[in-house]
């Protein structure tokens, strides 16, 4: 088989409506919009729209707001970090910071930082500088031995 013989199953897909294309066609004049009014016409999206009654969605209360300060950390897992300790992609001699990480392929792209939370465990000695942990994921690196370096730590030094 080749590419070029690929082809949708018979009945898969439908052809268009050639719509006010004449009376006889049974779908000419108003080509299926009913008559005259608001939807006949063109360019139409009454969506929310209720007629001049308060719509549902002026009706109800504003909740919340969004803080354009908060930082959006990327997370990791102690898991995922043991995982590519054990794939040799990260080495434990090293300090593991988000470049390191982002280098291992362990995440994406390092947002405002990187914060580690304790799902999984870590048999390795590592030490860490990054931007956030959980107490129990910084629980686990010093049960194994490591260190764990973070930006409010450096800045009471």
């Amino acid at each position: 088989m080749k590419l070029n013989d690929l082809r949708d199953k018979d009945g898969a897909t439908h052809s268009k409506k050639r719509l006010g294309r004449g009376i006889g066609s049974g779908s000419g004049k108003t080509a299926g919009r009913g008559v005259k009014g608001q939807k006949a016409r063109s360019g139409v999206a009454v969506n929310g729209f209720e007629g001049g009654q308060m719509p549902l969605y002026r009706r109800l209360p504003k909740r919340g707001f969004n803080n354009i300060f908060a930082k959006s950390f990327t997370v990791v897992s102690l898991a995922r970090i043991q995982a590519a300790l054990d794939a040799k992609k990260l080495d434990a001699k090293t300090v593991v910071t988000a470049e390191a990480l982002v280098a291992a392929g362990v995440i994406r792209r390092v947002k405002d930082g990187v914060r580690i939370l304790s799902d999984g465990d870590i048999k390795a000695k590592l030490a860490f500088d990054v931007a956030g942990a959980s107490k129990a994921a910084i629980e686990k690196i010093e049960k194994a031995g490591g260190s764990v370096k973070l930006p409010e730590q450096a800045a009471a030094e």
